[in-house]
């Protein structure tokens, strides 16, 4: 307990450290037709929340190869983000560097997807080393655009990434892994003070933060690589492959349906735009606040249904059928929302006019 108390004090203290600093070099995130916010607001939610893990781990963690593998990793896309933050690279920039941080996760640190588990048949499926490592670059690039994408209101990136670390720390711990298990809570207590005043609590829209990209490629590629850790250990699997859908189901099926609609308008996939999930509950005549809570709410059930099925012993292919009709009824719907919204306006009075 008293290690999550370090951690989250001293993510509290350098958050107001990092806003100082952020001010004078200009690293602050200003409005424009996508981003409706008042004032300039510091971008240092991930370098606070990775300086303060950082700090963690060098005093309480043992060291070892993958430690020092993840922490370079992690540097490497926090510095790149807060480049970006600062002076807008090209996504083409950003998509090398993280092909490049997934191949050195693969072969330095020999962690890929080559286990689906038993999705299709009886037989669980290993897949060859190339097809493999392929798979694992798109993975870990999706997973760093999906919890990026989704950070769009407040409080949103940090609530759906302390909902699949708090899944995964529980697997974690009843699987006798201590350290991951005692890792994901202390991710958890870095991101809360964050979420705080990211939300304005509790000393007002005065010391409002935000994560920035450093915070969003940081927190995807660490989600990544505890999946990896969680699904693919040769010794014992903490979680089966298809689990490790349900545990970031809402960002991964936002990023793709999103990607999907721009590709099928002939846009590139990855243009921002005010399509997003979030975009679409306040459209229904959410309040922000009551958005954040409506999709962390649906994110948290899809993680119990994922612990549910492990603890219980689903059958993978029953699990993973489930999921794509899930995710198939969740594109149909995103895909024909505006036509729904306006039926529901119009006739049931549901939106905001």
């Amino acid at each position: 307990m008293s290690i999550i108390l370090f951690v989250f004090f001293l993510s509290f203290f350098s958050l107001f450290v990092f806003r100082k600093v952020a001010k004078r070099i200009g690293l602050v995130d200003k409005p424009n037709e996508r981003k409706q916010h008042v004032g300039q607001i510091p971008l240092i939610g991930g370098i606070s929340i990775f300086s303060t893990l950082l700090i963690t781990l060098a005093i309480f963690f043992p060291v070892s190869d993958s430690l020092l593998l993840y922490c370079f990793c992690s540097f490497i896309l926090v510095f790149v983000g807060v480049v970006d933050d600062k002076v807008d690279l090209s996504f083409k920039l950003r998509l090398f560097i993280q092909v490049g941080i997934s191949l050195t996760m693969i072969i330095i640190g020999h962690k890929s997807l080559n286990y689906l588990g038993f999705i299709f048949s009886g037989e669980a499926l290993h897949l060859p080393l190339y097809i493999s490592y392929v798979l694992t670059v798109f993975a870990v690039i999706g997973a760093i655009n999906a919890f990026n994408m989704v950070d769009g209101i407040d409080g949103l990136l940090g609530g759906l990434s302390s909902v699949t670390f708090a899944a995964l720390g529980y697997m974690f711990y009843l699987s006798g892994k201590s350290d991951l298990a005692i890792f994901c809570m202390l991710f958890i207590a870095a991101i809360v003070p964050y979420v705080l005043l990211n939300l304005g609590l509790p000393f007002g829209k005065r010391f409002k933060v935000f994560m920035g990209d450093a915070g969003s490629m940081f927190i995807g590629f660490t989600v990544i690589w505890l999946l990896i850790e969680a699904s693919q250990d040769d010794v014992s699997l903490t979680i089966s492959p298809v689990t490790a859908l349900w545990f970031i189901s809402i960002p991964l099926m936002d990023m793709v349906s999103i990607m999907i609609r721009r590709i099928k308008k002939g846009q590139s996939p990855f243009k921002p735009d005010r399509e997003h999930l979030h975009h679409i509950c306040q459209r229904l005549g959410m309040s922000s606040r009551a958005s954040l809570f409506f999709i962390c709410l649906m994110s948290a059930i899809m993680a119990c249904v994922g612990i549910w099925s492990e603890l219980h012993g689903i059958d993978e292919s029953i699990m993973f059928l489930i999921f794509i009709l899930i995710f198939s009824v969740y594109l149909y719907v995103i895909s024909h929302i505006w036509r729904i919204t306006t039926f529901l306006h119009k006739h049931l009075k549901f939106t905001l006019p």
